[in-house]
């Protein structure tokens, strides 16, 4: 009887020491349970996530190092991308590691530093998406309105458009989830998690500013610019016999004018694939409240934050000068004296 209250007693120890082990926080109630997935699985995750994230920072460091160094890429355009690329530098190099941890493990960080991760996930998402729309209307007067185009953007207003598209990210996302910086913490239902609920009225009104709006003006504006290019095309070509020699240096400003549309104009494609899939639920949710957490729709969140990689790629598939910037910082021609003056552009 003895023996047999003791094996019992044993047992039941066992039983609540294994489903300790499986709580983010044993020693405290209503603890998270830890995600379940296979040993090799998990590392499987952290590698491919983790080199995802390295790749990530180190090409957008090139775009950043590249567009700060040559004075010839000090261009209104180019200081959109710089922008956008620096938006993306903080996701490789913020958002994809938290990420990359919290699939695989529970919050560790506290409420409160859960609260500023979705404050810069949310702003740096709004600057993308900010930097994108920048970039529309600029490819849209170069390619609409090109007489116009230097007098009308200059590299002073592209840096005031920069830098309001930064402090009116972080204004608008302190104004959102306002309450949540009152009371860290307030949606998560145990202790591990971090989420944050967004109630119906304020998901619509972020769903609006930060997607629909942004959206519709970028592809508006890029209809408008591939209709041009478009026409421009033809023109061009029923006219090759009877251009002069003085106007060819028209003509290559203006085929560099369309090759640059039509670069920006995949970057948005891509920008449209990786984020649409993410605000996909929030167009179809009925529910009176949204719940975003670091843990759920993983495929939605690093789709994109993939976009964030895929920029840099592009620029160098499609930008000649980007190769030439990299070859030169690879190479380490950028600590050589003058080498900010460098003819980076000539072929």
């Amino acid at each position: 009887m003895f023996l047999r209250c003791n094996l019992s007693s044993f047992s039941s120890l066992t039983m609540e020491t294994l489903e300790g082990a499986d709580l983010c926080f044993p020693q405290l109630n209503f603890s998270c349970k830890k995600p379940k997935s296979p040993y090799t699985e998990a590392m499987l995750i952290y590698v491919l996530f983790s080199c995802i994230s390295l790749f990530t920072v180190a090409l957008n460091l090139l775009v950043i190092i590249a567009i700060s160094h040559f004075r010839q890429l000090h261009t209104p355009t180019n200081l959109l991308l710089l922008s956008l690329a620096v938006s993306d530098l903080f996701v490789g190099f913020l958002l994809m590691p938290v990420e990359t941890i919290y699939t695989e493990a529970c919050w560790f960080l506290g409420d409160i530093l859960c609260t500023v991760y979705y404050v810069i996930d949310y702003t740096i998402t709004s600057a993308s998406v900010a930097n994108m729309v920048f970039i529309s209307v600029d490819r849209y007067i170069a390619i609409c309105d090109p007489l116009h185009y230097p007098t009308t953007v200059t590299k002073r207003r592209a840096q005031i458009c920069v830098c309001l598209c930064w402090v009116c990210s972080v204004f608008y996302r302190l104004l959102i989830l306002n309450d949540h910086l009152e009371h860290p913490g307030m949606s998560n239902t145990c202790f591990g998690e971090c989420v944050v609920v967004i109630n119906h009225n304020a998901g619509v009104v972020d769903l609006v500013f930060t997607f629909i709006i942004p959206i519709a003006i970028i592809i508006t504006l890029y209809m408008r610019v591939f209709v041009v290019a478009v026409s421009q095309a033809r023109a061009m070509r029923s006219h090759v016999a009877a251009v002069k020699k003085q106007h060819s240096g028209t003509s290559t400003v203006k085929k560099a004018e369309m090759k640059a549309a039509r670069t920006l104009g995949i970057v948005v494609v891509v920008f449209l694939i990786c984020f649409c899939p993410y605000y996909y639920p929030t167009l179809t949710v009925a529910a009176e409240s949204s719940s975003i957490a670091a843990s759920s729709a993983a495929i939605q969140i690093w789709l994109l934050y993939c976009n964030s990689s895929l920029n840099p790629i592009i620029y160098a598939f499609f930008y000649p000068w980007f190769r030439k910037c990299i070859k030169h910082i690879v190479t380490l021609q950028i600590l050589q004296p003058h080498s900010s003056d460098t003819n980076i552009l000539e072929k």
